[in-house]
C-alpha cells in the first residue's frame, strides 16, 4: 500500500505521517516545495524512516507541480492521497483563503485524477458549516448556511470541489478546533484558544487566582487533541465500504467556551470567570455570546479591537468566532470509531499539559521585550543544567531574545533535542555535555569555553541536586551531603572560577545564581541542600564585592517551589501550589537582564525577617511542619507514601506558599 501526503509539514500533517509509519506499509510520499526541503529534513530525521520520500512541488501550481515523469511512472500505485495542505487561519485575507484552500484543493484534484488514485481524502473543518443554527451532521452539507468570513467560505468551497468534481472516490474529514498533543502539548503555532493564553498569563501575574471574575455566556466551542485527529483520519481511511462520507473529527458533547477558557485559568494559575444565570431560558439568537459575535463584526467595533485586544495578540476576528452556533453531531463517526480504543480525551485531563508547553515554548514575551533584546541579543549565556526544567526554557527564552545559549549538562542527547528547537525557530545555541559533579571535567569545560567563545557574557548557574530527608533518616547517609555540596556548591563556585579570569579580561559578565527559598526561610529535611546553596550565596556575595570594579556583578535568585524533575520524587508535591519552570525562566530572565543582587519573593523576605525578629517562634512553627510533612517514601526506602495528613499538608503548603516542605 502506498501514499500520497500533501501538508506533511504541517501540524496536522507530520502527526498523521507518524500514525502511517507506525501502523500501515509502504512508501509515503510527501509534497513538498524545493525551498522546503531543508524544513523536512529535521522531520525525517524524527520520523526515523526511509519510507517517507519527499516529491517536489507546489500547492498554487497545476497539478501540484509535480514532474509529468514521476506521475507517469507513479499512476496506478497510489493507494491513499491525503490532502492536508491548506491554511488554517482565522485572519488570513480572502486572496490568501481563496488560493490555498480552493486554488490547492483543485491542484490536489487534478494529481489524484492524473494519478488514479484509490480514495481521495479530503481534509476539511466544522468551519464548512458557518453559522448554521441547530444540529449539524456528517450527512448534511450545502443547508444554505451563511459563511461569514474567508475561512468559513473557502472551507466550504473547497469540500464543495471534492465532493462535486473529485475524479475518484472521497472520503471527508471535518475537524473541530485543533489544539496540542493529549501527552506533550506540542504545538506549531498560536491559533484558536492559544491566542487568548497572553491574557490570562497576565491575570495570573496581576490578580490572586481566587478572585472571582464576571464572564459573559460566550455559547458553546469545540476543541480536539492533533492526536486524537491523526489516529482517527488513519483509522477511518482504511475503513472498507465509507467513500463518500464526510466524518466529523470533534468532540461529542459541546463544551461551554467559559468552562474551557476556564479549565486553561486552572492551568496557568489565573482566576476564573462565573457568567450569572438567566432567570429564565434565553433564545440563541439573543444570548451574550451571539450579540457579541454579531456587534464584533462591525468595521468600527473591530478597529477599536485591534487598538485595544489586539495589543495582547488577540485579533478581532477570533473574538467574534469564539462559540459555534452549530450542535455538531459525530455519531457516524463513533460508531465507525468504535472498537479502535480511539476516543476524544476529556479536556480537562491534558490542559494543564498544553498551558505548559504553549508557556515554554511559543509565549514570546521574551522576544519582544525591548530590554530583553537589548541586553541579551548576540550575547553568550553559559547555562548549566539545561536538559530539562528551567534550565532548558531559560535557553529557549535566551535565544527568543536574540541571544546565545551555552548549554550545558551532563547528557548530550537531550541538549542536541534542545539546540534542535532553537535552531528550527531561527535562533542559534552551542552544545557543550559536562559531568559538573566532576571537577576535572569542569576545568576542562571551562577551557574550552574560553578558546571557542568569543565573550563568556552571563553564566546561569541552575544545575542542582536536591535531598529531602530529615537528619534522623540520614545518619548513614552522609554522602547526601557530600553529593549535594559536590554539585550545587563545588561545581558552581569551579565554572564561576574557571571563568573568571575571561570575565576580567573583558570587564564584563554577570552570574545568576538558582538558589531557593529555603536559604531565607530554613524548612525542616532539607539541611543538605539548604546548606550547599546557602554556601553558594555566601560565598558569591563575598566575590562579588572584589570583582565589581572588574565589571562582573551577581543575582542570587531565592527560587520558590517549582514544578521540575527534580522534585518528582517527594509526592507529596504533587498537589503543592507550585510555580511552572516557565515562571522560574522568566525570573531568571529578570536576572540576566536587570542584574539585581537579590531577587526574593515576600514569602521568602517574611521568613528571613522571622528568624531575625522572632527566632523561636519561627522555630516551633518550623517544628509544626516537620510533624505536618513526614519524610517521603523516596526517603525511607519505601514505595508508596504512608500516614499521610493530606488536609493538614495542604492548609500548610498554601499558607506558606512556595516554601519547600
Amino acid at each position: 500500500m502506498s501514499y500520497f501526503v500533501t501538508g506533511a509539514t504541517g501540524f496536522i500533517g507530520r502527526h498523521l505521517v507518524e500514525q502511517l509509519i507506525e501502523h500501515r506499509e509502504g512508501p509515503i510520499f510527501v509534497l513538498c516545495r524545493e525551498s522546503s526541503l531543508p524544513r523536512l529534513a529535521p522531520l525525517q530525521r524524527r520520523w526515523g524512516s526511509d519510507r517517507v520520500v519527499p516529491v517536489v512541488g507546489d500547492l498554487g501550481a497545476s497539478g501540484l507541480g509535480v514532474a509529468a515523469d514521476w506521475v507517469a511512472e507513479h499512476a496506478g500505485t497510489i493507494d491513499h492521497f491525503f490532502h492536508l495542505a491548506a491554511i488554517y487561519d482565522m485572519t488570513a485575507d480572502d486572496a490568501t483563503n481563496e488560493a490555498l484552500n480552493v486554488g490547492g484543493t483543485r491542484h490536489a484534484l487534478e494529481l489524484a485524477g492524473a494519478l488514479g488514485v484509490g480514495v481521495f481524502h479530503q481534509v476539511s473543518s466544522v468551519a464548512a458549516a458557518g453559522d448554521f443554527e441547530g444540529r449539524f451532521d456528517e450527512t448534511m452539507f450545502d443547508e444554505g448556511q451563511p459563511l461569514p468570513s474567508p475561512y468559513h467560505r473557502t472551507k466550504y468551497e473547497s469540500e464543495r470541489i471534492v465532493r462535486e468534481e473529485c475524479p475518484v472516490p472521497w472520503r471527508v474529514y471535518r475537524p473541530a478546533i485543533v489544539v496540542g498533543h493529549s501527552e506533550t502539548g506540542a504545538m506549531d503555532k498560536v491559533d484558536g484558544p492559544y491566542y487568548f493564553f497572553p491574557a490570562l498569563k497576565l491575570l495570573r501575574d496581576r490578580l490572586p487566582a481566587w478572585l472571582p471574575l464576571v464572564g459573559i455566556d460566550l455559547g458553546d466551542t469545540n476543541v480536539v487533541p492533533v492526536d486524537y485527529v491523526a489516529k482517527a483520519m488513519d483509522h477511518l481511511a482504511h475503513l472498507p465500504d465509507r467513500d463518500g462520507e464526510a466524518f466529523h473529527l470533534l468532540n461529542p458533547e459541546p463544551q461551554p467556551t467559559v468552562e474551557v477558557v476556564n479549565l486553561f485559568c486552572r492551568a496557568a494559575g489565573a482566576p476564573r470567570f462565573a457568567t450569572p444565570s438567566a432567570p429564565v431560558p434565553v433564545p440563541g439568537a439573543l444570548r451574550p455570546g451571539r450579540i457579541l459575535a454579531a456587534l464584533v463584526r462591525q468595521r468600527p467595533t473591530q478597529i477599536v479591537l485591534d487598538q485595544t485586544l489586539g495589543r495582547l495578540g488577540i485579533p478581532a476576528e477570533v473574538v467574534a468566532h469564539t462559540g459555534f452556533s452549530a450542535v455538531f453531531d459525530s455519531r457516524r463517526t463513533e460508531q465507525a470509531l468504535a472498537g479502535s480504543g480511539i476516543a476524544v480525551p476529556d479536556l480537562e485531563s491534558y490542559s494543564r499539559t498544553l498551558w505548559g508547553y504553549w508557556e515554554e515554548h511559543l509565549d514570546d514575551a521574551t522576544g519582544r521585550d525591548p530590554k530583553a533584546r537589548a541586553a541579551l541579543a548576540g550575547k553568550h549565556v553559559v547555562i548549566t543544567g539545561a536538559s530539562s526544567g528551567i534550565g532548558q526554557v531559560t535557553a529557549l527564552k535566551v535565544a527568543q531574545a536574540g541571544g546565545i545559549p551555552v548549554l550545558v549538562a551532563r547528557g548530550r542527547d537531550k541538549l542536541e533535542d534542545t539546540r534542535a528547537t532553537i535552531e528550527m525557530r531561527g535562533g542559534t545555541a552551542l552544545v557543550y555535555p559536562c559531568d559538573l559533579s566532576d571537577l576535572d571535567a569542569i576545568d576542562d569545560l571551562c577551557a574550552r569555553l574560553v578558546a571557542e567563545l568569543p565573550t563568556v557574557d552571563f553564566v546561569v548557574n541552575n544545575a542542582g541536586r536536591s535531598i529531602r530527608r530529615s537528619l534522623r533518616l540520614s545518619q548513614d547517609r552522609f554522602h547526601d551531603f557530600e553529593r549535594t555540596m559536590q554539585l550545587n556548591y563545588f561545581g558552581a563556585i569551579r565554572l564561576i572560577m574557571g571563568l573568571m579570569p575571561a570575565m576580567q579580561r573583558q570587564k564584563s559578565g554577570h552570574i545568576v545564581n538558582i538558589s531557593s527559598i529555603g536559604v531565607q526561610t530554613n524548612p525542616p529535611r532539607f539541611s543538605a541542600y539548604v546548606a550547599s546553596k546557602a554556601a553558594l550565596d555566601s560565598w558569591s556575595n563575598v566575590v562579588a564585592s572584589e570583582v565589581v570594579g572588574n565589571g562582573i556583578t551577581f543575582t542570587n535568585v531565592h527560587m520558590p517551589l517549582v514544578r521540575t524533575p527534580m522534585i518528582a520524587p517527594t509526592k507529596i508535591y504533587d498537589k503543592f501550589p507550585t510555580i511552572s519552570p516557565a515562571q522560574a525562566a522568566d525570573v531568571v530572565i529578570d536576572g540576566l537582564v536587570g542584574k539585581p543582587h537579590e531577587i526574593n519573593t515576600m514569602l521568602g523576605n517574611v521568613g528571613a525577617v522571622a528568624h531575625t525578629v522572632a527566632p523561636k517562634l519561627a522555630f516551633r512553627v518550623l517544628n509544626m511542619a516537620y510533624h505536618v510533612f513526614p519524610d517521603s517514601a523516596a526517603a525511607k526506602g519505601q514505595a508508596v507514601e504512608q500516614g499521610a495528613r493530606e488536609t493538614e499538608q495542604m492548609i500548610v503548603a498554601k499558607v506558606f506558599r512556595g516554601v519547600h516542605w
